[in-house]
C-alpha cells in the first residue's frame, strides 16, 4: 500500500494543476469552487464549505463547529493534529500514516472512496483532496471540505489557515503557520548557497517520475538555489516521468530519493542500475535518501523536509 503514496501525490499534483488555485499573504481564498475562506484581521472568521443544497459558486456556510471530521486527505490529516483538533476527528483514510494517533480505517481510501462507508460513520464534514464525491455527499447531507494538493508552500499555509478556521482553532493555524515560516526562514538563512547552482533529481518513485520547479517540492529545493534538471522536460505536466537516457544526460550534481520506504530505493541500488555507477551524484557521494511521507507531503512537516535538505547539503564537500 505505502508503494501507491507516490501515485498519489501524481494524481492529487495532476488535479491541482488542472483546478489551478489563487491565494495572496492577507486572504485565504482559492478559486477551485469547493471551499472559500476569508479571515479578516479581526477575530471574525467566515468559512464557507460544500454543504448540502449548496452549488459551487455558492458552497454554503458550516454552521457550527465539526466535531466528527473524516479526513481522506493525508496531509490534510496532519494539518488537523498539528492544530489541534486532532479530538475533532473520527477517521482518516488508510494513507494517512501520520501522526500515530491518528484514527486509520483501512477500508477508507483516499484512491477510491466508498461513500456508504463514509456515510456509515456519520461525520459532520468530510475532507477531501479532490471533487469527485462532493455531489454525493450533499446528496445524504454531509458537509465537505476540498484541499487538493498544494502547488506552492504558501497554499499549505492557506489550507493550514482553512482548517483551523472552520475548527475553530484560527489562532492555533495562525502560530503554526508562523511557526513554520520562521523555521524554514532559519534553515534557509543558514545556507551558503554555491556560486554555481548545482543541478539536482528528485525521485518519486522506481518508474522515474520527478518533479518540476512548479511544485511545492520544487519550490523547496530552489529556496537553496538548486537547478532542477527535470524543468528541461516539456511534456505539461509538473510531475514528469522521465527516462533513463534524459537522466544519465543531465547527469545531476545532486540525486534525492523519496522514494526510500515505498519502493525501497537506496544510494546502492540507484548505483547498481545500468549505467547510473557513472553518475556525477553517485561517484561524488551526492545521492541523498529522504523518507517518502515527509518529502511529499504538503503540510507542518514541510518544516521537517526543508531541514533534511539543509543537513544533507551542509554534508557535501564545495568544490575544490
Amino acid at each position: 500500500m505505502r508503494r501507491l503514496v507516490p501515485a498519489l501525490l501524481i494524481l492529487l499534483g495532476l488535479f491541482a494543476a488542472a483546478c489551478g488555485s489563487d491565494s495572496d499573504s492577507s486572504g485565504t481564498t482559492t478559486d477551485d469552487g469547493a471551499v472559500t475562506v476569508t479571515t479578516a484581521e479581526t477575530t471574525t472568521t467566515t468559512t464557507a464549505v460544500s454543504a448540502p443544497g449548496s452549488s459551487g459558486d455558492d458552497p454554503g456556510t458550516f454552521a457550527g463547529t465539526p466535531s466528527a471530521i473524516v479526513s481522506l486527505n493525508p496531509s490534510a490529516t496532519e494539518m488537523l493534529f498539528a492544530i489541534g483538533a486532532g479530538e475533532q476527528v473520527m477517521a482518516v483514510d488508510n494513507f494517512s500514516y501520520y501522526p500515530p494517533e491518528a484514527p486509520v480505517i483501512e477500508d477508507l481510501s483516499a484512491f477510491d472512496p466508498n461513500i456508504e462507508a463514509i456515510a456509515d460513520l456519520e461525520p459532520d464534514l468530510v475532507v477531501l483532496p479532490d471533487a469527485g464525491i462532493v455531489d454525493q455527499l450533499d446528496g445524504l447531507g454531509i458537509n465537505s471540505l476540498v484541499l487538493p494538493a498544494s502547488v506552492t508552500i504558501d497554499d499549505t499555509y492557506t489550507q493550514i489557515e482553512q482548517l483551523g478556521a472552520v475548527t475553530g482553532r484560527v489562532g492555533d493555524a495562525a502560530q503554526l503557520v508562523a511557526d513554520m515560516q520562521a523555521d524554514i526562514a532559519a534553515a534557509v538563512d543558514g545556507f551558503a548557497a554555491p556560486a554555481t547552482p548545482p543541478t539536482y533529481y528528485h525521485e518519486l518513485d522506481d518508474t522515474l517520475f520527478s518533479v518540476t520547479s512548479d511544485t511545492f517540492i520544487g519550490e523547496v529545493y530552489a529556496l537553496f538555489g538548486l537547478e532542477n534538471v527535470a524543468d528541461a522536460v516539456n511534456d505539461d505536466t509538473t510531475y514528469p516521468q522521465l527516462t533513463e537516457e534524459f537522466l544519465l544526460a543531465a547527469d545531476p550534481d545532486l540525486i534525492f530519493l523519496a522514494d526510500t520506504v515505498c519502493c525501497g530505493q537506496t544510494a546502492d541500488t540507484l548505483a547498481a542500475r545500468p549505467g547510473w555507477d557513472a553518475l556525477t551524484a553517485v561517484t561524488a557521494g551526492t545521492v541523498i535518501e529522504l523518507d517518502d511521507d515527509v518529502a511529499s507531503r504538503w503540510g507542518p512537516r514541510i518544516v521537517e523536509f526543508v531541514d533534511a535538505i539543509a543537513a544533507a547539503l551542509a554534508q557535501i564537500p564545495a568544490p575544490a
